[in-house]
């Protein structure tokens, strides 16, 4: 019998590729997505414990669901609650306590188990708690990826955990130590993907560019050499990938951006700070001087590259002369796009029990000041791509009638008139404006129809 699940991802890609591999690992218990939350028989909640206060948002969605469970229990209907990702690895047994309305609790590491997690609550009407790190692979536990026919793009999970240790960060600590799948089963994920019309996969780790996943002679493979075998798969044109740390961007990966044409021109390197006293206390083991000649790097090799990155402000002990050097450091890079933080302590890591906490009032006015300086940035870059002609693979439907909506190679969002069946579809679209936070184009008609991929029967 058919059941309906529904799902609600916060933060990071992984999450989200996290969720669609839930959704896929729960098929066989008859369960399929559904968009009404109030009318599922399962709701997951995949948290991330990065934002501020992550913890506690969790707790205020899991009162509104309580109440869409208690409605359906009147109506004679059971709902189960299960909490996933970072915030369930790093709460655990607490969420149950707070929150009795919770059936299920699973970690990142474990949602492969989830099916029979499920089982176990449905039988025992007990809460069931999954928190550990599993010695087995989860990725070889997990079903295939599904055959219908999928997104134009689509994440695959390729590196996880992380080995760095910055003291804002509690990755290493929900998400564990580092491991890297191999490449042949990555390989096979994409060519699925490929196969269910993909044509642009991103490559997701929390430190991705320290993947090194053994090959099936036991020998390690690097982030680059995975991408060269990737380009490869019939039916992927576009790669990309993402969080890259700055002490794992080799020379083997900045010189692919100038040779894999496949490679799409778009980098997310976080730096954090532009203070060396400020990076040197979160533990990144980079100075900006680092930093910056690691850009001049790549830009060599790609010089239109699209640059991202990640600035935390109010870090303990944070200086005006310490900000001060963030914003120079960003006015001499400048930056395509950027995702900007106030400092908040997560408990267990390092800076949670330094000393000269920054006030909060400082950290909202250093916040908008940035937010100010990266928008700018970021229209600049957009600004600089009206009057070119853009490839742009079309996703899905835009937000007004009649238009289709996409990605150019630098990432940004595009949106165009165009009938649907151009979603799928790679075209060449000329740029008109940058608006706040897309472009708009026309569609050059000349484009040539692609081959279609055929699945493997």
């Amino acid at each position: 019998m058919s059941k309906k699940l529904h799902i609600k991802t916060f933060g990071c890609q992984m999450n989200a590729y996290d969720s669609e591999r839930m959704a896929e690992a729960l098929q066989p218990l008859g369960y399929r997505l559904t968009h009404e939350e109030e009318d599922a028989d399962l709701v997951i909640l995949n948290t991330c414990h990065i934002r501020e206060k992550a913890a506690e948002k969790v707790y205020s969605e899991l009162g509104r669901v309580r109440l869409a469970k208690n409605a359906r229990k009147r109506a004679g209907r059971n709902t189960l609650i299960a909490v996933a990702g970072c915030v369930a690895q790093a709460e655990g047994q607490e969420i149950v306590a707070r929150a009795p309305a919770v059936d299920i609790v699973v970690g990142p590491q474990s949602y492969h188990r989830l099916a029979d997690l499920v089982a176990e609550a449905e039988a025992t009407g007990r809460s069931v708690i999954a928190t550990d790190f599993p010695a087995e692979d989860k990725f070889a536990h997990l079903p295939e990826r599904a055959t219908a026919k999928g997104k134009p793009s689509a994440f695959v999970t390729v590196q996880e955990g992380c080995d760095k240790f910055c003291t804002f960060c509690v990755v290493p600590y929900t998400r564990g130590a580092e491991f890297s799948r191999s490449p042949e089963e990555i390989i096979a994920e994409v060519e699925g993907l490929a196969a269910r019309g993909a044509r642009e996969v991103t490559l997701l780790g929390q430190n991705v560019n320290a993947y090194h996943g053994a090959d099936a002679s036991g020998r390690s493979s690097s982030l680059a050499n995975l991408i060269m075998r990737l380009a490869k798969v019939p039916g992927i044109e576009r790669i990309r990938f993402t969080t890259s740390h700055p002490r794992d961007m080799d020379d083997e990966l900045i010189s692919l951006f100038g040779e894999e044409p496949k490679l799409m021109p778009y980098l997310h390197l976080p730096f954090q700070a532009g203070s060396d006293r400020i990076l040197a206390a979160m533990n990144r083991k980079h100075t900006a001087e680092d930093y910056e000649a690691l850009i001049g790097k790549i830009r060599k090799a790609r010089p239109d590259i699209a640059l991202s990155t990640d600035v935390i402000v109010g870090f303990p002990g944070e200086t005006d002369e310490d900000f001060a050097a963030t914003l120079a450091l960003i006015r001499r890079i400048r930056f395509a796009q950027a995702f900007s933080f106030k400092y908040s302590a997560r408990p267990g890591t390092g800076a949670a029990t330094f000393e000269n906490q920054v006030p909060e009032t400082v950290k909202r006015e250093r916040l908008t000041l940035l937010q100010s300086l990266l928008d700018e940035q970021r229209h600049a870059f957009d600004r600089q791509t009206v009057g070119r002609k853009l490839k742009v693979l079309f996703e899905g439907k835009g937000r007004k009638p009649g238009q289709i909506a996409g990605r150019s190679p630098y990432l940004q969002a595009v949106h165009a008139e165009g009938p649907a069946e151009l979603i799928g579809e790679i075209v060449d679209v000329d740029i008109l404006a940058a608006g706040p936070n897309s472009l708009h184009g026309v569609i050059n008609l000349e484009f040539a129809w692609r081959e279609p991929v055929q699945a493997a029967v």
